[in-house]
């Protein structure tokens, strides 16, 4: 069965009328928003979600109402995650290439094959809004005939084209498509290329009792324990438990590093990198005394909303990891880096176009400060976990080898199969656990896989 079989085309909401130009063109508004935040990830390289914040997103996304910011999200969401796939039928479309320069012409064109292709939005009205908006920029307007015809002639052929381009194309950049096929070897990258295709369920840990919260809340419970649910209608705030503090959103993959602490009841525990908070509560709730630390002020507000939330609470730092200094050493620590997060692609479609292999690099040489530095920050025989939502090697088997090999003072602490409920599926011989989008098949896409996470244990020598 095809991916197009499987996801639908998305039903999505929107199309208010908006004064532009002084004439009420409706949806425009929410067009020309799309293309601007677009062309904000691909050519600005700026994550998505920033751009997409209600109260600290791109200006043009905010001056749209609620309805209209949904549309936007939905028409970006789709054009990330079917990139390559809408490149290749327009280019097909098109007699030359078009210049470098033009982005602004790809970028409406973009848009508008997204919802032809994907989206519930009648196609008439998507070549109608995108012939306009091409018509009302300096930049594109020479090319509103070209939009016309280009997004016409797609219109009347994807039923018969859409399927074949997508049995066709690896759905990412050569960069990141490269590092798949070279770390997990081409079925496997293209098993993970495929899932990131595949809108993404929503995972919930709960404080106790996952099977009244998976009956609740229309789920099922995961062999972790998490609950996850399959297309989730309305707002989270809405959802019951949530006003209660019963449960918060957290990926299956991303719930299972703090419990690899095994029984931490009693234990001073320091969480670096603690925002938003989903391990931190998972650590309070298995009864550690938890320090919860971050660079970041604002990163530390939204945690204390969350904890605040859930009726927890932690000793709460805003530092610098690499100068931080503990008043007492910690009996644990848990580091869950900063990293290229390529194992949230399905979440996070913008993940392979506004990172670049050069970023995992990078990142992963911060990565080694940091879990240099978190061994200073525990007791002897003490455990370090570290983890990250890579897919990349370079940010996790590789690093964690090396550092093994070349840090005076510490021991690999392997995990054992049967050690901890539900992992054994994730665990390497080398006592290391990774995960990819691709694992966890429970019989249908939309309800399997799980975040591209690696952890691993450390001890610091007694």
């Amino acid at each position: 069965m095809s991916v197009a079989d499987r996801e639908p085309r998305r039903t999505v909401s929107g199309d208010q009328e908006h004064r532009d130009g002084g004439d009420f063109v409706a949806g425009l508004a929410a067009r020309k928003a799309a293309a601007r935040l677009l062309a904000a990830v691909i050519d600005a390289r700026t994550p998505l979600d920033g751009l997409t914040d209600h109260e600290n997103g791109h200006p043009q996304y905010k001056a749209l109402d609620l309805r209209d910011r949904g549309l936007v999200r939905a028409i970006l969401v789709t054009a990330l995650r079917y990139r390559m796939t809408i490149s290749g039928l327009l280019a097909r479309r098109l007699e030359k290439p078009l210049p470098p320069n033009a982005t602004a012409l790809s970028h409406i064109l973009h848009v508008a094959a997204a919802q032809i292709l994907f989206l519930d939005i009648p196609d008439s009205a998507a070549v109608d809004i995108a012939v306009t908006h091409a018509k009302s920029d300096p930049r594109t307007v020479r090319f509103s005939g070209l939009v016309n015809g280009v997004l016409r002639t797609l219109a009347r052929a994807k039923e018969t084209e859409l399927p074949v381009a997508l049995a066709a194309t690896d759905e990412a950049p050569k960069w990141f498509s490269d590092r798949l096929k070279a770390t997990y070897g081409p079925e496997k990258a293209r098993q993970i290329l495929e899932v990131h295709r595949v809108e993404a369920p929503v995972d919930f840990s709960v404080k106790a009792d996952p099977e009244l919260w998976a009956e609740k809340l229309g789920g099922i419970v995961l062999p972790t324990g998490t609950v996850r649910v399959e297309n989730l209608v309305g707002p989270v705030t809405e959802l019951p438990g949530f006003a209660d503090g019963a449960w918060w959103v957290q990926d299956a993959a991303a719930s299972l590093p703090a419990r690899l602490f095994g029984d931490v009841r009693g234990l001073r525990v320091a969480d670096l990198c603690a925002a938003p908070g989903g391990k931190t509560a998972q650590l309070i709730l298995a009864g550690a005394k938890v320090t919860a630390i971050d660079t970041s002020k604002n990163r530390l507000v939204r945690l204390t909303q969350n904890l605040d939330r859930l009726g927890l609470s932690a000793e709460i730092v805003q530092a610098d990891l690499l100068k931080y200094e503990p008043k007492e050493l910690f009996d644990a620590v848990l580091l869950d880096a900063p990293c290229s997060s390529t194992g949230t692609v399905r979440r996070h479609p913008d993940v392979p176009w506004t990172k670049t292999a050069a970023d995992a690099e990078k990142l992963a040489d911060l990565q080694r400060r940091l879990l240099a530095r978190a061994v200073t920050l525990v007791k002897p025989g003490g455990r370090i976990v570290f983890s990250n939502c890579s897919l990349d090697p370079l940010e996790g088997e590789d690093l964690y080898r090396a550092f093994l090999a070349g840090t005076a003072g510490i021991a690999d602490d392997p995990l054992r199969q049967a050690e901890i409920a539900g992992i054994d599926p994730f665990l390497t011989p080398q006592g290391t656990l990774r995960t990819t989008p691709a694992d966890l098949d429970l019989g249908s896409p939309g309800i399997s896989g799980l975040d591209g996470f690696f952890a691993a244990r450390i001890r610091r020598a007694g």
